[in-house]
């Protein structure tokens, strides 16, 4: 599906436009390092991975606005130390100066993580955003389990990057993630990328009452050749209609917006599910 094609799209289903719950925008000097980092990634992944909205950042909202999608977060994450804290404040003041952006924040295992995201939640995020892989660490680590705490009882969401696509890291995998259900079992949590590669893992993980899964890149050709969804799993996303969610990886994808949605369409699970995956459970999910 072509970019211009998604309002007619929608439109066909009855809605009043999208809502995507895993869309990245980072201060400029983030957001260049990440890009560098995929210009990479024929040696880090062993593909061409090209970002198809590589322009400036009013662009790129004129971009979504244009698409229809009405509510999103601007994901923001850590790859290290000192620098949570700082990217809360900026998503949070992107937010309040971008209409339709939800304001999202993010923590790394540190002193300090249960005070700054206890702020953060005093000052209205409604969204989280943790990256196993890229901040290399534990998630079970002793220091987060008050940060785990917060979220379970505030019921804000927060999309965890657990699996081992499209790179393993040392604590990727749904076990790690998996314990922290465990110690906090009604945590609203975000599996992003259906869980790939381990997807079956992941939607099994959806036994605990608040476990959700974004679609972010899932189900997509470029996907498919690196980490196919066995198609076996495709009922079960069709159980789960009311815990999918829709979600994009925009603007750091290597095709056309589009592509994703024609990618959920092909599932075949019908229009009541592509209309709660792509506006109701995400709406739902960020208060709207």
């Amino acid at each position: 599906m072509r970019d211009e094609d998604v309002p007619a799209w929608w439109q066909r289903l009855g809605l009043d436009g999208l809502v995507d719950v895993h869309v990245h925008f980072l201060p400029d000097q983030v957001m260049n390092a990440v890009w560098s980092y995929f210009d990479q990634a024929s040696e880090r992944y062993g593909t061409a991975w090209p970002i198809n909205y590589r322009t400036p950042i009013q662009e790129r909202l004129k971009t979504l606005d244009a698409l229809g999608v009405r509510a999103f977060p601007a994901l923001v994450y850590p790859h290290k130390p000192g620098m949570a804290a700082w990217l809360n404040t900026w998503a949070r003041e992107f937010a309040a100066a971008t209409p339709g952006c939800v304001p999202s924040g993010t923590f790394f295992p540190e002193p300090g993580a249960a005070e700054y995201v206890r702020e953060a939640l005093e000052k209205g995020t409604r969204i989280f955003k943790v990256h196993v892989q890229v901040g290399d660490y534990d998630p079970r680590d002793d220091v987060l389990d008050d940060v785990w705490g917060q979220l379970t009882e505030a019921a804000v969401p927060v999309v965890v990057h657990s699996g081992s696509g499209p790179i393993a890291g040392r604590h990727t995998g749904p076990g790690p993630f998996g314990e922290v259900l465990r110690k906090h079992p009604r945590l609203t949590g975000v599996i992003a990328h259906l869980g790939m590669p381990e997807y079956a893992e992941h939607l099994a993980l959806t036994s605990y009452p608040n476990v959700h899964l974004d679609t972010t890149m899932a189900l997509t050709p470029f996907t498919e050749a690196l980490m196919p969804f066995p198609r076996s799993l495709t009922a079960r996303l069709g159980d789960l209609g009311d815990r999918i969610v829709l979600g994009s990886d925009f603007p750091n994808i290597p095709y056309d917006y589009g592509v994703q949605l024609s990618a959920l369409e092909s599932l075949d699970l019908g229009d009541d599910w592509l209309r709660a995956v792509c506006l109701t459970n995400g709406a739902r999910l960020l208060d709207l």
